[in-house]
């Protein structure tokens, strides 16, 4: 796999792709006013979609007890610690992104 794209790339492919009015340091604000607009609307509603590609919602994961199992390596009993509760981010690929990667 290769390797991701870095933010000072993405900002350098976009305006190169809009040259003829908007510069770097215009397409650096949008990204940056874009993940700011972001984090408030998950805060917020719990939700966030960018249009044409994702749909960022947050997940409330409840907390879990101690409980006791078998490790399935060494076939040992084994105790599993507790979790507390906790909110994860989950991002929904729109049906374009979908198509665009199979």
């Amino acid at each position: 796999m290769s390797k991701l794209m870095s933010k000072s790339e993405l900002i350098q492919k976009i305006a190169e792709q809009h040259s003829n009015n908007m510069t770097r340091k215009d397409v650096k604000g949008v990204i940056e006013s874009l993940a700011t607009i972001g984090y408030k609307e998950l805060t917020k509603s719990g939700a966030f979609l960018v249009p044409g590609f994702a749909k960022f919602v947050v997940i409330e994961k409840p907390a879990t007890k101690e409980r006791s199992g078998i490790n399935p390596f060494t076939k040992e009993p084994t105790i599993f610690k507790a979790k507390p509760a906790r909110k994860i981010i989950r991002a929904r690929p729109v049906k374009a992104v979908k198509d665009a990667v199979s």
